[in-house]
């Protein structure tokens, strides 16, 4: 009986035991699936599993069970790979049967050649994507991640020491992929000697005495200081955003890949492969003067992109992969609306969830410096999520300018790290003339490498963007400036980026949380202008936000997270009562006031009121909820006109 250890640390031989049980049966692939999905529900089995996200790569064992959130960046074409093939003992000519599924190179024992011509061989195919940490996410995030949801990490980190010394190294014991072994050996001799080698080590599990490929291992978990014999550059790890870290991973997927999109967010569990093999076959494939050119259709470049280095880009071999619905490691993994309603925890915090709100709202009127107007708008945007499309237009998003921002005193910056302490993922954009004109904010395809180019937009799902227009300066655009203008304006009215395909143009998809800074009216578009009121003016900014952060208790900063989070995935409704009082009263208000009193206002009206239910944890409209929504946007309104009053203008 297979203990914790096997399927952890060598789930391969999970994976044999099941082949050989049921070699004759197609089905293996799904008992070997709900095999793994057993084990992961048994006492918080998932804690257990290394994380790609908390433990660097070289300290963990290759061929073990990792798991890796992560988001898809991009999507390679599907590759081939032998599903099922034959070997044959060159003394004995005994064959046997082997599974190619979850390996990146096929394995063979001592004396056994791949047979490939046997009519037992099965061609399968499977999809990679290429993935990376999710972009933005918070030091807190991480943080937890590691620490509450994980504690066996730091353990689990000493632990593996040993596991790359150079004496008990993993060694490989693999050929090279099998369908280029001969035309290779006569090619490269001193690979014959690897391979050799190789053959005099039994396969499967941790083996010693193959030095050459021990000491192969070592050099690849250099990790990013990998550099190619040819000397090219070092490989772009293609993050979106600037200054992140975190490994990139090529994620095989081998059921159901037409699920998954670019920029879904996933978790991952899978069989890790960071074989220094792989390293040696890329660089030689990239070899084209040893190459027949038509067995090599792709340019350097691409298989530079599409085959880099396993120890700076491992491999994944996916077992279970589900989408996430958040990030936040606060919350239930899995929490869709009808569990919502029954799940324990989700009810736990619901009883206690107007001293959440109330402590929320004072918190965040200290930050916006008195403001508790701007503070109520500021909680309704921040649990605003795009919760359906009529058409083209994305219900539920909630844009919000944030004018009268004072300019000097780098307000908008201790905001955001504010709210970064607040949300899973992040991101602060400084709009200038300078950065409009020089960033890259939409991914654009390089045909060359045949790779997607990440831009500064290509974000996750409820990503917190923050833009700030109080440091941009009168100045000239050019035409990517002007393009990525447009790209912002598109993103926040239409909630889409559209993705540079040279030749055209591709609409995704998204839902981002877009809150703008500024001293006047915002250039951009947005939902809803709030003017701030400041009713107090500290004389050192950045104290006066460090205190408000370092006065919260630990705790009640975690109710915040779970509050902004938990609110957004609530369901919503509207009764046909309150429904028919709602269009009376806009009636009503269209008679005492037709000019100033539209549609939009209506549709602003209900979407304030929507967050306000919510923010309250009512997820149906009261009519209480509707006279204090209509209340807030009569102050918003009057403060805006104020304004126009005193400056002479238009905000």
């Amino acid at each position: 009986m297979p203990c914790v250890g096997d399927w952890l640390n060598s789930p391969l031989s999970i994976v044999q035991g099941i082949f050989a049980q049921n070699v004759s049966n197609s089905d293996w692939e799904k008992k070997v699936t709900e095999y793994f999905k057993e084990k992961l529900k048994e006492n918080n089995a998932t804690n257990w599993v290394p994380s790609l996200n908390d433990v660097p790569v070289h300290y963990l064992k290759p061929n073990s069970l990792v798991k890796f959130r992560c988001m898809v960046q991009d999507m390679f074409d599907p590759e081939f790979y032998m599903g099922v093939y034959e070997t044959v003992d060159s003394n004995t000519n005994a064959r046997v049967l082997h599974f190619g599924k979850y390996r990146d190179v096929a394995e063979c024992g001592p004396q056994q050649e791949i047979d490939l011509n046997s009519s037992q061989t099965v061609t399968l195919e499977r999809q990679t994507f290429y993935c990376v940490p999710v972009p933005g996410e918070s030091a807190w995030f991480s943080l937890l991640s590691c620490g509450f949801l994980n504690p066996q990490s730091q353990a689990y980190i000493s632990a593996s020491q040993a596991r790359v010394s150079p004496s008990t190294s993993y060694t490989p014991s693999r050929h090279k992929r099998s369908y280029e072994e001969d035309e290779d050996m006569d090619l490269h001799p001193s690979k014959q000697k690897e391979q050799h080698m190789g053959k005099s080590c039994c396969s499967g599990g941790d083996i010693h005495g193959c030095v050459e490929p021990k000491r192969l291992e070592t050099e690849a978990s250099a990790g990013h200081h990998v550099v190619s014999p040819n000397c090219s550059p070092p490989l772009d790890l293609n993050f979106p955003l600037p200054g992140e870290k975190g490994p990139a991973c090529l994620v095989k997927v081998y059921e159901s890949w037409e699920s998954f999109k670019v920029n879904d967010v996933l978790e991952v569990f899978g069989v890790l492969s960071v074989d220094p093999v792989l390293s040696i076959v890329n660089s030689e494939e990239r070899d084209s003067s040893t190459l027949d050119p038509m067995e090599c259709m792709d340019t350097a470049e691409e298989q530079r992109v599409h085959s880099p280095p396993a120890s700076l880009v491992p491999r994944i071999h996916v077992i279970l992969a589900q989408k996430l619905q958040h990030i936040n490691p606060l919350l239930p993994a899995c929490l869709n609306e009808e569990e919502s309603k029954t799940c324990e925890f989700v009810s736990n915090f619901m009883s206690e969830l107007s001293p959440v709100r109330a402590e929320l709202l004072g918190f965040l009127t200290h930050a916006l410096l008195g403001d508790s107007l701007a503070a109520e708008y500021l909680i309704l945007h921040l649990i605003s999520t795009v919760y359906a499309r009529r058409d083209v237009l994305p219900l539920g998003k909630f844009t919000v300018n944030l004018s009268g921002c004072p300019r000097s005193s780098a307000f908008t910056e201790h905001l955001y790290r504010l709210i970064q302490q607040l949300v899973p993922a992040s991101y602060h954009l400084r709009m200038s003339i300078e950065s409009m004109n020089h960033s890259r904010l939409i991914p654009r395809k390089d045909y060359t490498a045949n790779r997607l180019l990440s831009g500064l937009l290509q974000l996750a799902s409820n990503t917190s963007l923050v833009i700030d227009e109080t440091q941009l300066e009168q100045g000239q655009l050019d035409t990517a400036g002007v393009h990525n203008v447009t790209a912002l304006g598109n993103l926040i009215t239409w909630q889409k980026v559209e993705y540079d395909f040279n030749y055209h143009r591709m609409e995704f998809p998204c839902n981002i949380n877009v809150l703008i800074t500024s001293e006047g009216r915002s250039l951009l578009p947005s939902d809803c202008q709030v003017h701030l009121q400041p009713q107090i003016i500290p004389p050192n900014m950045e104290e006066y936000m460090s205190s408000l952060l370092t006065a919260v208790l630990p705790s009640v900063l975690n109710k915040f997270r779970i509050y902004l989070s938990l609110l957004r995935l609530l369901d919503y409704s509207i009764s046909e009562e309150v429904t028919k009082a709602v269009e009376e009263d806009f009636v009503e208000m269209r008679k005492n006031n037709p000019e100033s009193v539209t549609a939009d206002d209506l549709h602003k009206m209900l979407l304030v009121a929507r967050f306000l239910s919510l923010s309250a944890g009512q997820t149906t409209l009261s009519r209480e909820r509707w006279l204090r929504a209509k209340q807030l946007e009569a102050l918003r309104k009057a403060r805006l006109q104020q304004q126009k009053c005193v400056n002479g203008n238009e905000l």
